[in-house]
Formats: structure tokens, sequence, C-alpha cells
């Protein structure tokens, strides 16, 4: 239901000593824990702050912009007019983590004029959630001005406490690297400039990326975040360590001395806090999500939420390769019928195929790609063919190398053969220097870059899951075709880092940063932990039982069962979770959990009433009391859990798990253990 009401709001004009104008104008949450106050200094600046339950919780915050050839926009306004209204409404999501999203927010637009003679114009937007903020600026249509370009965003959020934060550093070309937890005044980004995390790094500031997610003394969780990120540069937060102060910094680029270009009218993207009591409220935020426009593309029943294998992690273990030189080809005809029938026998419906089309050479000596053309062993059409008497679909791999503007010119041609073939789900990558040389992975001409991509791809009915890729700013919402993404430091740094992979409190930290921002392709389901017949320098620092947790904590619509199809043989009672556990969902609970520490979730299958629940630790052993009253109370269940044994460890002893089924109703509560480095699975069906 849509509503438009009149909200309390107060306003206060009184004229200082200097006889200049200065104005205050407040507006609340619907529940009135959070209100905003908005304001124009003696020297007609704009600045915010933000209040819980009466406290500063934002302090004093500056806004504006420094503009190329202008002065900047940042003193000398004047308030000509404000106005508000309350939004109320629930919608559906096609798919996701629930079928049905609630969005209720307080909204006040401030309307600026500059009092100088170039009385140029913005405006401010404010919405206010029971769950956090968000807020744009708005440039209208104006004479003598219709372009700007924007040098830097001069946004401010000002803490009030040296939060205990958890962050990566801003890269301006990648996403993919470790967490770090520390406290705000002690952001350090220098060590991270050293590190070698295999693919181009840029990182010019002490500045992080977002989400940062932070938690205060009183219990308090902070998330700064976007949304709406659209013909604009990806913001990421300069730290004043000693002041306690994020400022905007802005992606850039070589090529220019702008960070943004755009023609008046347009907005910028919305600048998010998501503002919680505990981890688990964070976790059920939709604010990202409801900061997007609705979807643009209406009927997307072609959007198919898959569990899928591939031709991938053999390539990362070194069993096979990309290419087709040395004999170690993967993508070849014969293996990738063997995937579909694996596939096909186990309730899989996708089979990704990397290293397909020419281009790959070996190495680093990447082609041109052709986005059309498969390898003489890889007959394309016949397998599309096979998997579809199967009930498989083929998903389309297509690697740019981070040459984009050879991807451009090829789109249309290699979605016209994907939908003549009858594909609907591509994985694209960008791994390297961006071409055109200059641009960085998540300045403006990316972030344009990716967003076109998937609006094309839409045309032809095909959806995206994006590697290298832009951050996730809830752009789902507007184009569902955007299936799910990379977008930070996955599995597969674990067969091919030098610095141990992903320690156990990786995922624990991701499930409330990175996955707060959307769904993450991180390819879980390695049962083969060790891999002393591939790389025994290397492993994945997880149980097998976690392995299983993450396909319910780190939600992805597509999840992979990542692993060689010979390292499942053997397993067939472990393998069955992955066999039964849903990708699509009707409802979330977030039972349990702290950011770094450990999580669990449970949640209810689409089109049936099969619940699974999932949870997952760090590097610290835990007890925990599973309370199942989310479960209908009406009904029983046959409850199977996937849980370690009491001498498994992520390093010592990965693979001990215990697998037990009983019969279960909403009122048992059911102590679980979790090992070091572990985790549990649950499948939950009901009986008639």
């Amino acid at each position: 239901m849509r509503g438009v009401l009149l909200i309390l709001i107060s306003v206060i004009c009184f004229w200082s000593c200097e006889k200049e104008q200065t104005a205050k104008l407040n507006v609340s949450s619907p529940n009135k824990d959070l209100e905003i106050h908005f304001q124009l200094n003696k020297k007609g600046a704009p600045f915010y702050q933000v209040y819980r339950k009466n406290e500063v919780l934002i302090d004093t915050s500056f806004l504006g912009f420094e503009l190329i050839n202008q002065l900047p926009l940042t003193s000398n306004f004047e308030v000509s007019n404000f106005n508000l209204n309350s939004f109320n409404e629930t919608w559906e999501l096609p798919w996701g983590e629930q079928l049905e999203v609630e969005s209720s927010f307080n909204e006040l637009k401030v309307f600026l004029k500059e009092k100088t003679n170039s009385h140029r114009k913005v405006n401010i937007v404010f919405r206010v959630f029971d769950d956090g903020i968000g807020f744009r600026y708005e440039f209208p249509e104006q004479d003598n001005w219709t372009e700007a370009f924007i040098k830097e965003e001069l946004t401010e959020f000002n803490l009030t406490e040296d939060y205990k934060t958890f962050w990566i550093p801003a890269d301006w070309d990648s996403y993919e690297h470790l967490y770090s937890t520390t406290k705000v005044s002690e952001i350090d980004v220098t060590p991270y400039r050293s590190q070698n995390i295999i693919v181009n790094s840029q990182i010019p500031e002490n500045a992080v990326h977002t989400p940062v997610t932070m938690v205060g003394e009183s219990g308090v969780h902070l998330s700064f975040h976007e949304a709406a990120l659209v013909d604009y540069s990806s913001m990421t937060l300069k730290v004043d360590t000693s002041n306690l102060i994020l400022k905007s910094n802005l992606v850039g680029s070589k090529n220019t001395d702008y960070k943004v270009k755009r023609e008046l009218p347009f907005h910028t993207p919305w600048r998010t806090i998501q503002v919680t009591n505990s981890a688990k409220s964070l976790l059920s935020s939709n604010l990202i999500l409801n900061l997007n426009e609705p979807n643009k593309l209406k009927d997307v029943s072609w959007v198919k939420p898959m569990k899928y294998t591939g031709v991938w992690w053999e390539m990362h273990l070194n069993k096979s390769t990309w290419h087709e030189l040395g004999g170690k080809h993967g993508a070849t005809t014969d293996h990738v019928k063997d995937l579909i029938d694996f596939s096909a026998e186990n309730n899989i419906k996708g089979v990704l195929v990397e290293g397909w089309n020419i281009g790959w050479h070996g190495d680093e000596n990447y082609g041109p790609v052709d986005f059309v053309t498969p390898y003489p062993d890889y007959d394309l059409k016949a397998l599309v063919a096979y998997g579809k008497a199967k009930g498989v679909e083929i998903i389309m791999h297509h690697e740019t190398n981070a040459n984009a503007a050879l991807y451009e010119k090829q789109q249309d041609t290699a979605y016209a053969l994907m939908k003549s073939l009858g594909i609907r789900a591509v994985k694209t990558g960008y791994v390297g220097h961006i071409l055109p040389d200059g641009e960085y992975h998540h300045g403006q001409v990316m972030v344009n870059h990716f967003n076109n991509t998937v609006e094309k791809a839409a045309k032809y009915n095909i959806a995206v899951n994006a590697h290298e890729p832009i951050k996730a700013t809830g752009l789902r919402r507007t184009y569902p075709n955007t299936i799910s993404r990379e977008g930070l430091r996955g599995q597969e740094f674990n067969a091919w880092s030098s610095d141990g992979g992903n320690p156990p409190e990786h995922l624990p930290i991701v499930a409330f940063t990175r996955m707060l921002s959307g769904p993450i392709d991180y390819t879980p389901g390695i049962f083969n932990l060790k891999f002393d017949d591939y790389k025994s320098s290397n492993q994945v620092n997880t149980t097998l039982a976690k392995q299983l947790g993450l396909y319910v904590v780190i939600y992805s619509p597509v999840q992979m069962a990542a692993d060689l199809i010979e390292h499942y043989k053997g397993h067939e009672d472990v393998f069955q979770f992955i066999k039964d556990v849903g990708v699509d969902w009707s409802e979330t609970k977030i039972l349990d959990g702290d950011v770094g520490d450990f999580v669990t979730i449970a949640r209810k299958e689409r089109n049936s009433d099969a619940w699974f629940v999932g949870g997952i630790t760090d590097e610290n052993q835990r007890d925990l009391e599973l309370n199942f009253d989310f479960l209908d109370p009406d009904k029983t269940y046959t409850a199977t859990i996937y849980r370690d044994s009491k001498d498994a460890h992520w390093d010592e002893n990965p693979q001990a798990i215990e697998i037990e089924v009983f019969t279960t109703t909403s009122s048992l509560k059911l102590p679980i253990y979790l090992a070091p480095g572990g985790g549990f699975a649950i499948s939950l069906f009901p009986n008639r």
C-alpha cells in the first residue's frame, strides 16, 4: 500500500548576530528511534546529524562537492523550500532471500539555492527507515549550468565513537582482500600495498571499501555503503583516524582530472548507514534494496536460480587448463558430458564451462578473446542439446581479460548466440588491467560498463553473474537479471594464494560486510579440503560441515558444487545435503551471530515447506543452542543434521563429520557443537 502523509517535522529559522539565516529541519524514522537533523551554518554550509534514541550517533557532518572549473558547492546556500512524505509498501522479489519485502520510511527533501550571482541549485533527499538512513544529492535542471565535472564529493560521516571496525582497503581495482578488524583510529592500509593478491591493485588513500561494518560498546551496529550506483564513480571512505571522520573519496581515472561527469539533471547514488541493535538485525535489513527503483524488466521468469557444477576448480588446482595447449584442456566435449550426467543425477540444473572459447593462450598471454568460437575439442551446440535432453543448462563464460572495450563490441553477437541456443546465464570476468587504459574497475567508466552489460543482456533474456565486478548496491531489484557476483576474496584464493588462503574468520566477517550489499558467488562445496595430489602447500581452511553450511549462510541464487566430481564419490551421504538444499527462498530467519565470530541462518524454500539451516564459525569452537521455533507449529519434520565431530578441526581433522536423522517439531531446542573453523547444516522436510 502506498501512502503520502504529513510527517511531524520541526522547522526553526532564526537570524544570527551577523543577520545570516540558518535553518533546522528534522525528520524521524517510523518508529521514532532514528532522527536526522539538517541545518545550514552561518556560512550557509549544509550539514546533518543523526540521532538514535535522542543520542548523537553521527555528529556534525558537512555535505558538498568540489568541481572542475567552478567554485565548490560547499557554502553560501539558503533553503528555498522543503517537502516531506511518508511511504509504506510491501513488494515482491522475483527471487531472493524472501518473497515479500517491507519498505517504510519518512522522507525530507531540502531545496538549496546559492545566494551568489550564479544561484546554483542542489537538492538533498533524506530517507529515514527504522533500520537506517539513506540520502542523496539531486542536481535539477537550471539555467547556465548543463554539465557537472565532479572532482570530489565531500560527504562526511562524523563518528561519535571509536568503533570496532571490519574493513578492507579502498583498492580502486579490487575487492579481493582479507578483512582487518581494528578500531577506526587504527585503520591503516599501508600493509595492503605490499601484498600480492595476484590481480591488479591500486590503493591511493588511507580509505576503506564499503560496506564497512562497525560495532559499538553499547551494541549498536553500523554499516556504511551506497545504494543504486548508476552513472557515477564508486564511493570509498577516506579515514581521518585522529578525528574519527569518514569522508567520501570517489574512485578516479588516469585519463581525466574529474571523477564523475554528468549532464544535468541527475542525482547521485544513495549514501547509506544501516543502524541496528544487533548483528542479527543487521543481516535482516533490506535498506539497500529498498533504496533502489522497482523492477524495470517486468516478467523475469527466464531468470532461473539453480545449483551448478563446472569446469572451474580443476584449473585452480592445475589439474587442467583454460587453454587447449599442453594436453590438459578442461573444456572438452567428453568432460562436459560427464559433468552434465553427474548434474542430472544429483538435482543440479546447470554446468558452467570456462575455457571453452578461443583466446586463452596459457599463462597470462591472453587473446584477443572471441566470445562465439569454441576450441576444436568443444562442441558447444551438441553439449547444449545433450544437456537440454537431461534437464541441465550450459552456463556461458565470458572472460574479458579486463578488455571492456572489446567485450562491448562483441556483446550483441555473443548474446545473440546464447539466445539462439537457449543459454540463459553468463558468468563474466574482468581479470587484469582495465582497457581502455587508465581506467579502474570501480571508476565511472566501468560502473557504466557493468550496468550497461546487465541491461543489454536483459534484452536477450540473459542473467549475469559478474566476477571482478563493480560492487553490489541493490540494483538486482531494478534489474533482476543481476543474478549474483563475486566482489570479494573468493574460494579460489584457497587454491593459489601464497598467504595460507582464507582464514576461518573470513566468511563470518563476509556475512556481515560484503553480504549486506547483495548475493555472493562464493563457490562452496569443496570436499577435498587438502590438495596434496595437486598443491601440497594449499588447502581450504574449513571443516567439511562448514562447506555445507555455506550453502545456507552465504546467500546466492546460483550455488556451485565447486569440487571435482570424483571428490564427491564415496561421500554420497554428505553430498545429499547439496542435492537437497534450495537456492531460492520465501523466508529467511537470522537465528544468531556476532560479526566476525559466527552466524546461523534458517531459510525456507520457495514452492515447498522445506527449511534449511546453516551455521559457520571462525577459528574458535562454539557450543550453540538452536531453537526451531521458526518451524510450523502444526507440523513435524524429518531433520538431517550434518555437523562437526568432536575431534574435527579446520586444519588437523577437517573431514570429521557426523550425520544424524531425527524427527522434530517447532518446540525443539538442540545443542550444536561447532569445531574450530567448523559449521553445520540441517535439512528439514515436513512430514505428511
